[in-house]
C-alpha cells in the first residue's frame, strides 16, 4: 500500500516537473521583457 502511495506521488512530481519545464521553455521563446519577470 505504502509503495503504491510512493509510486504514484512520484509519478506527479515527474509529470509536474515536465510540465514546469514546457512552460519555462515556452517563456524563454517569448519577446525579451517577458524574460525580465521572474
Amino acid at each position: 500500500m505504502i509503495v503504491l502511495l510512493a509510486s504514484a506521488l512520484l509519478a506527479v512530481l515527474a509529470i509536474a516537473a515536465s510540465v514546469r519545464s514546457m512552460f519555462t521553455d515556452g517563456y524563454r521563446r517569448l519577446p525579451t521583457d517577458r524574460n525580465r519577470l521572474p
